[in-house]
């Protein structure tokens, strides 16, 4: 496990953030460049609590690249015959070899068996536990026939959870994300970290590792992804970019929420503002 964590972004003001995510955004499109020139095939996949800011993170990710040549995979409530074939319900979803070079984000993954299917009882101990026994064997097996994966989890804490998801439930144009598992899994904050623990130990391999990163703020969050992805893989054209120097004394902070804009905050308005808004 990889605890990957970018200390200069400790404080981000809306316009360095804007100005960071534009050069991240011109080197994801490069390195998507060289995918489809050389017919590669990278899987990124996040997981993570409820209301982490996976979703947004993808779409940062994928904003400006070319949509024939990327996947958006988001799969729901599996059947009876995928629960049962667990892992082909994934593998069909991979990227083919000797196709055009893709790049496939996964929202969730197959180590859903590892974490809200348990942890909400979705899923029995037995295929828990064949889940856990098969799947490093199954993820080696696929990053030998070419496969380049990248594993990340956010983190967020209790209490960044539970305001997500209130915001989440009263916002008259969110309210439709809360599901009927966010409502329960609210009190299982405990249950999922047993299990989340349990995951990192089991599968994070020295081929396959995770890669957490803390997504208590979201646009640090996906900030400090994208530079890990331009950071570990290699492309043509590469850039290697270092984190923005930010000023400790700026306090010009601007956060937005549903449109509505706060301007010129002191950073501690704005870690309020983050922290209890999403």
């Amino acid at each position: 496990m990889i605890k990957y964590d970018l200390r200069e972004y400790k404080k981000l003001t809306n316009k360095q953030y804007q100005i960071e995510k534009y050069r991240l955004q011109v080197e994801l499109l490069k390195l998507q460049e060289d995918v489809i020139k050389h017919k590669r095939r990278i899987v990124i996949l996040f997981e993570g609590r409820d209301s982490a800011g996976k979703t947004g993170t993808i779409q940062l990710f994928s904003r400006y690249l070319i949509p024939s040549s990327m996947n958006y995979i988001n799969l729901g409530v599996p059947s009876k015959s995928e629960s049962k074939n667990w892992f082909k319900r994934y593998e069909r979803k991979w990227p083919k070899k000797d196709a055009d070079g893709k790049i496939t984000f996964f929202d969730r993954s197959w180590y859903n068996r590892a974490l809200i299917e348990p942890t909400l009882g979705y899923c029995s101990q037995r295929q828990y536990k064949n889940f856990l026994n098969k799947v490093n064997s199954w993820e080696k097996k696929q990053i030998n026939k070419g496969i380049e994966l990248t594993k990340f989890y956010l983190s967020i804490d209790r209490k960044t959870q539970q305001n997500r998801l209130k915001t989440r439930k009263n916002s008259p144009i969110k309210y439709w994300k809360f599901s009927e598992s966010d409502a329960k899994i609210i009190s299982k904050y405990d249950v999922f970290t047993l299990y989340k623990e349990q995951m990192f130990e089991k599968t994070s391999t020295t081929i396959s590792p995770w890669i957490v990163i803390n997504a208590n703020n979201k646009k640090i969050a996906q900030i400090t992804a994208m530079h890990y992805i331009l950071n570990k893989i290699d492309y043509e054209n590469k850039i290697v970019l270092e984190p923005i120097k930010l000023n400790d004394d700026i306090s010009n902070y601007t956060y937005n929420f549903e449109g509505e804009v706060f301007s010129n905050l002191t950073y501690s308005q704005y870690n309020i503002l983050s922290k209890y808004l999403g």
